[in-house]
């Protein structure tokens, strides 16, 4: 590869990570343009850690026979199998050994060091390239240190030294490139998992300064755990983290599935709004989802009971009103939320569910608010709200309709 064609790939690589490209296209872009320069690539590989609740990282796989780049996402790696397999990579030497690269033949001879040599024979390679671009201190995010990738050919005689050369000058600009997709993406991930996904949205749009808040029409709900105050005094302590996160999944989930937003948890409790184009819609979505959660609830306590672990219900209350929704805090502490009459209301009505012994109540706002829906309730008589001027009447699911 000559100086103007490696001038080239570099601009295209740049001109990518610039455009937001993701990484699965700037791995299949990149592999077909070395090998339209005479880089006889048969596989590759990219792999980069992440911040995620849930995964470790994330694997970019190419082959020459499809042209395409697959996505696979992975979990630890530092227990049982996984940390075994990855205790036996050509990666984890090169990180014992702070050595940027490590190349093997692809024979008989070879296979016995790393096990996915035996795949490769199996694949028809010959010649075998790991490689790490590491991370300065400073651009270390969470568990995401550096960049590892893998380059095989089957060509007999393997990779050229000048091929070699192209990787080695080449792949830290693909590296950095996939850094920057990848530091987009877990940007997009914290503030939705802390923040709530349209929250996460709107602060990534911008909407960060102070006091920017928009008045907004909407269904509140407010839900909490029964007796979850009996339960830790009761439980082992190592019971109350897996316990709230039991039922933060069955009743998120629900909120999530009808397109609602999660705002905040508080410890048990769970603050969530639902919008939409008119306000019957909301209703029903909102609806939808307290049938969901219920239902999801009742498919938990049962796994649970099975495995002699305590159960709770959930308390919900349910209010539709208008809100200030934004940013609320200090010049150091923001919290993109809800705040206005109609929240407190919200809260004021879950916090009813005990002594009217309602797992669910809705209010007159939200009975009104839900159109044909409204036939699917019930009232249960007219109570004060603490902080509320007069009575209002709350409405509960039907029994004979809405049973979990």
């Amino acid at each position: 590869m000559d100086d103007p064609q490696f001038a080239e790939l570099a601009a295209w690589i740049a001109e990518a990570g610039l455009a937001g490209e993701s990484e699965t296209e700037m791995v299949t872009g990149f592999c077909a343009r070395v090998i339209a320069l005479g880089l006889p690539l048969a596989r590759a590989s990219v792999f980069i850690d992440t911040l995620h609740p849930i995964y470790e990282g994330r694997l970019f796989s190419w082959q020459a026979s499809s042209g395409e780049t697959m996505l696979s996402e992975y979990g630890s790696s530092r227990h049982g199998e996984a940390s075994e397999r990855w205790r036996r990579s050509p990666f984890y030497r090169l990180v014992q050994s702070g050595e940027p690269l490590l190349r093997r033949r692809v024979n008989v001879d070879s296979e016995a060091e790393f096990p996915v040599l035996t795949d490769l024979i199996a694949a028809g390679m010959t010649d075998y390239v790991a490689m790490v671009n590491r991370f300065a201190a400073e651009g270390i995010i969470g568990e995401m240190d550096c960049v590892y990738s893998s380059w095989a050919t089957d060509v007999p005689q393997g990779f050229r030294g000048a091929d070699l050369a192209d990787l080695k000058r080449l792949v830290p600009l693909l590296a950095l490139a996939v850094k920057s997709a990848s530091l987009a993406r877990i940007a997009r991930t914290l503030v939705e998992t802390y923040l709530g996904r349209d929250a996460g949205r709107r602060v990534l749009e911008g909407r960060i300064v102070r006091g920017t808040a928009d008045r907004i029409e909407a269904v509140l709900w407010f839900s909490d755990l029964r007796g979850y105050t009996r339960i830790t005094d009761t439980a082992a302590p190592g019971q109350i983290i897996p316990l709230l996160n039991d039922y933060a999944d069955a009743i998120i989930s629900a909120i999530h599935a009808e397109g609602g937003d999660v705002l905040k948890l508080m410890g048990d409790g769970t603050l969530a709004i639902f919008t939409a184009e008119d306000r019957e819609a909301a209703c029903r979505a909102a609806l939808a989802a307290a049938r969901g959660a219920r239902r999801s609830v009742v498919e938990l306590n049962q796994r649970r009971t099975a495995a002699s672990l305590p159960v709770t219900d959930m308390y919900l209350g349910l209010h539709f009103g208008e809100v200030f929704y934004g940013n609320i805090g200090s010049k150091e502490r923001l919290d993109f939320t809800v705040v206005g009459p109609a929240v407190n209301e919200a809260s004021r009505i879950a916090a009813l569910c005990r002594s009217v012994e309602q797992p669910v109540l809705l209010s007159a706002t939200f009975a009104s608010a839900a159109g044909d829906a409204r036939s699917r309730l019930v009232s249960v008589g007219r109570y004060a709200l603490r902080g509320v001027g007069r009575p209002q009447e709350l409405f509960t699911l039907d029994p004979t309709q809405d049973s979990p």
